[in-house]
């Protein structure tokens, strides 16, 4: 069944059945650049009100069904490309906003009470760790934001096995119906 995720195993293991496909080095199908231009003109030919099974047809495709897959996979090469440009964009701007988090918690900073600098017993300034504590944190939010849009963030799994016992304290089990 295509789930829209992956694009689908060949018919017979030659991969000519369900479009050009080969196996790599781990036995896993892999999508080869005539595929992908021969799925574009799949969904130029779509466009233009075409069935899915004359599109097998005229391409080859083993039947209507691998047609609409390869409008679909098709479909999705038409978004990855943007996206990818869009996912480099933000993940450039993360990297900078970190870079200048860490440029705020690495400086020294000083208290400063009504335009003058605190100075303890010894003279010498007091550090003030404020602006150090918001740059760590906004450099830790930069690294949530860029685990989200990466998708390493994974949902913790918990589980638990065993079981619930109740007892009903001052009540007899034979008064229990």
């Amino acid at each position: 069944m295509d789930t829209g995720n992956e694009p689908p195993v060949p018919a017979d293991n030659t991969g000519h059945a369900g479009g050009d496909f080969t196996r790599d080095g781990k036995g896993r199908f892999t999508y080869e650049l005539t595929t992908a231009q021969r799925d574009a003109q799949a969904a130029e030919l779509r466009a233009e009100n075409w069935t899915l099974q004359a599109i097998a047809t005229e391409l080859g495709y083993h039947d209507a069904s691998h047609a609409r897959q390869g409008i679909r996979r098709a479909l999705r090469e038409i978004v990855r490309g943007p996206a990818e440009k869009l996912i480099a964009m933000h993940l450039q701007r993360l990297e900078s906003l970190y870079e200048i988090a860490m440029d705020v918690a690495d400086a020294k900073h000083v208290v400063v009470s009504h335009g003058r600098i605190v100075v303890g017993e010894d003279g010498q300034p007091l550090t003030d760790h404020g602006p150090k504590l918001a740059a760590v944190r906004e450099a830790r939010a930069t690294l949530n934001s860029f685990w989200d849009l990466t998708g390493m963030k994974q949902p913790t799994k918990v589980e638990h096995s065993g079981g619930v016992k109740y007892e009903i304290v001052g009540v007899s089990p034979q008064d229990i119906v």
